[in-house]
């Protein structure tokens, strides 16, 4: 059993905390990252979304993962019993992309779970105004679906298994913080 979870299941509040700010680091890049998608969406030019949502998902991708520690590197550089345990949590989650290197078939298969709103982005952007504001607002909601996705799936993940949080990490940081505050505290 993990030192980070209780003996219920639970994760250990200091745990949870680490998580949770590794979520909220990811969501606000998640958030930049959509909406420079967005932008481009807007533009009537076909194809030029799909090809920056790409490259965009292939950069974000792995850094959402980084933040948990779950990257290919990071997963790398494990001892193979603690690999091998994180390795059976992704599967148990059902993520196909945490701990790989991001392939473009692997962003292909991604954006195909959002194909219909990708083709209605696409047809919008020729209706002038209306169309270019509607291709923008899915262009944005299409990268935030899939980005919450894989931060759902990171945290999971992170949650079920001993994986620590990247030392140097902004979230290590933030836990060293906080054992400071709470040890002020008493």
């Amino acid at each position: 059993m993990s030192s980070t979870t209780a003996f219920d299941g639970a994760v250990a509040p200091e745990r949870q905390a680490q998580i949770d700010a590794a979520a909220q680091r990811s969501r606000k890049l998640l958030h930049r990252r959509a909406l420079a998608g967005a932008f481009v969406s807007a533009v009537p030019i076909p194809g030029l979304d799909w090809a920056v949502d790409a490259a965009l998902l292939s950069r974000l991708v792995p850094r959402i993962s980084k933040e948990f520690g779950l990257s290919a590197e990071q997963l790398d550089a494990l001892e193979p019993s603690r690999r091998e345990g994180i390795q059976k949590a992704v599967a148990v989650v059902g993520s196909v992309l945490i701990g790989k290197l991001v392939t473009r078939e692997m962003i292909i298969r991604l954006v195909q779970k959002i194909a219909t709103r990708m083709a209605a982005k696409q047809v919008s952007k020729f209706v002038p105004i209306l169309g270019t504001a509607a291709a923008a607002a899915m262009g944005y909601a299409a990268l935030r679906f899939l980005g919450e996705q894989h931060i759902r799936d990171c945290i999971r993940v992170a949650q079920t298994s001993d994986i620590d949080l990247p030392v140097g990490s902004s979230a290590h940081a933030d836990a060293l913080l906080n054992r400071a505050r709470n040890a002020a505290r008493r």
